[in-house]
């Protein structure tokens, strides 16, 4: 989504993910405070990330009503990309043997907390023509993912543009990218444990 978006927005041009380390393209509305003053120097419309919950958003959220793309994804590749992130990331704790992860992962308490909550609480949301819900796996068709996506941002894109975005966002392709792969971040994230871009998918 931190590549797909950038570029739908900016109509197919890759400037902005061949110049913006993802994390700064689209901040982690959890840094708010870090987040704000860097967008201070953004135009609109801005972009945002989060892992948060619906009711764990902020009250300007629910008065401004912006326009949110919910990913949901199959709970069990949630879970084994999160046990490799944990792995590869010095920030997180070592998150044990698999089979302990996974009792702690079906009872919600592992970071963000229960998948099961977290879905609930989005499909459950009010103001549900700002919401567009897509699957992981429907990402994969990236053209027809791509199209459905600038249609609900009202972005007008061409053929041309929607190919154009569709091969810059193949795992394989994002892998080469040094704003997206994370190659930058060693210090944050040992790739030599495990790939952010691994096989495929993303953590």
């Amino acid at each position: 989504m931190r590549e797909i978006v950038p570029l739908i927005m900016s109509g197919g041009d890759p400037a902005p993910v061949d110049t913006i380390v993802n994390w700064n393209r689209v901040p982690w509305l959890e840094g708010q405070q870090t987040a704000s003053l860097k967008l201070e120097q953004r135009p609109s419309p801005r972009l945002l990330t989060t892992h948060f919950q619906y009711n764990m958003m902020p009250p300007s959220f629910f008065e401004v009503k912006p326009k949110v793309i919910y990913v949901t994804r199959n709970p069990k590749d949630v879970f084994t990309s999160s046990f490799h992130h944990h792995d590869a990331a010095s920030v997180l704790v070592d998150p044990g043997p698999q089979t302990q992860v996974l009792h702690k992962f079906l009872d919600g308490k592992v970071l963000f907390g229960s998948w099961f909550d977290h879905v609930k609480s989005w499909l459950n949301a009010e103001d549900e023509e700002h919401i567009m819900h897509i699957s992981y796996e429907q990402i994969m068709d990236l053209k027809d993912s791509v199209c459905n996506m600038a249609q609900f941002l009202q972005k007008s894109l061409d053929d041309e543009a929607i190919e154009k975005i569709a091969d810059r966002c193949l795992f394989k392709n994002m892998k080469k990218n040094n704003m997206s792969n994370y190659s930058t971040a060693s210090h944050l994230l040992d790739q030599t444990k495990s790939e952010f871009l691994r096989k495929g998918e993303c953590h």
